[in-house]
């Protein structure tokens, strides 16, 4: 039904979807419906139990009360000693930043690692929705294409699965340094924010252990078959989807096969490394055939993450 209202709003004069996409969003809902329902609902709710703290009333002390938590204003304006009280904090604001340049329309597989990020962003939107959580989500490329400021609901979770799955982009190349600057911007208060990129870029080192060290980040890190080994297969023209460079490669060539595949692991390495030196949790995704093998590592990191709560 929240997909019906959703398809009503649009006919007063919003932009008109696809009928494809209007498919994909209904073919991913109702694949992410399964694992949510039966382990990320009480993964999820889990994993972020107890991430803050928020101010509640203030009201006299009283002996045994911690001293650091006394109100020195409210003890000099009353001349009593008053101590600040403080409840944890049950509603999240989860934020999808989802990188959408031209390196997203590779796919060797049924799916191309957009339409992956999308599944994996409406798992996370679906979550937060049923938890009763807010979702914003950005999508971006080398600019900000879209922002769309956190909200609840269903359907809103609906109306970000669309976005990123109709998201035409203006750029074509990759900064996730840019997209991690405007989201500190934007983000006034404590925050979840799941990155989801393949990461073919650099120099967005500082700029992401900014964020951080503010807000709670998960980067998720899409990669296909074909970018860590190649096939035995002869000549091939390869085009970097983002830049226009073309190549002609010999995979026909067990040496050069050998080589990109080694250098595959190394970049792969790296990246980790460099996740786990930021203090940021990293998860790797392969591109699948099937839906619940895509969304396999980011559950399996739920179910570890709430079994360490």
């Amino acid at each position: 039904m929240a997909l019906l209202r959703e398809k009503d709003a649009r006919t007063s004069g919003a932009p008109r979807v696809p009928k494809e996409v209007l498919r994909s969003v209904r073919r991913i809902e109702i694949g992410t419906r399964r694992p949510i329902d039966e382990v990320m609902a009480g993964a999820y709710h889990s994993s972020f139990k107890g991430r803050g703290m928020e101010f509640a009333e203030v009201r006299e002390y009283v002996p045994g009360d911690d001293v650091r938590t006394i109100d020195w204003n409210v003890t000099a304006r009353t001349g009593r000693p008053h101590v600040k009280q403080f409840v944890e904090e049950r509603e999240l604001t989860v934020v999808l930043a989802v990188d959408v340049s031209a390196s997203g329309t590779f796919g060797s597989r049924v799916r191309s690692k957009s339409e992956a990020a999308a599944m994996l962003g409406a798992l996370l939107a679906f979550s937060a929705a049923r938890n009763g959580d807010k979702v914003g989500l950005m999508l971006f490329s080398d600019r900000v294409e879209r922002w769309i400021p956190p909200a609840k609901g269903r359907g809103h979770s609906l109306r970000c699965l669309r976005e990123m799955l109709a998201c035409e982009p203006e750029g074509r190349g990759t900064d996730v340094a840019l997209a991690m600057a405007e989201l500190r911007k934007q983000l006034r208060r404590r925050a979840v924010v799941v990155l989801i990129s393949d990461f073919l870029d650099d120099g967005y080192e500082q700029p992401l252990k900014l964020l951080a060290g503010k807000h709670d980040l998960l980067a998720l890190g899409i990669v296909d078959p074909r970018e860590a080994e190649l096939p035995e297969s002869g000549l091939v023209e390869l085009e970097d989807a983002e830049t226009g460079e073309l190549r002609l490669i010999d995979c026909g060539d067990a040496a050069f096969r050998k080589n990109f595949a080694e250098s595959s692991r190394r970049r792969r390495r790296r990246l980790a490394d460099s996740f786990r030196r930021m203090g940021v949790d990293f998860v790797e995704v392969p591109l699948q055939d099937e839906m619940q093998r895509v969304l396999d590592p980011v559950i399996s990191y739920f179910r570890r993450r709430a079994r360490a709560h």
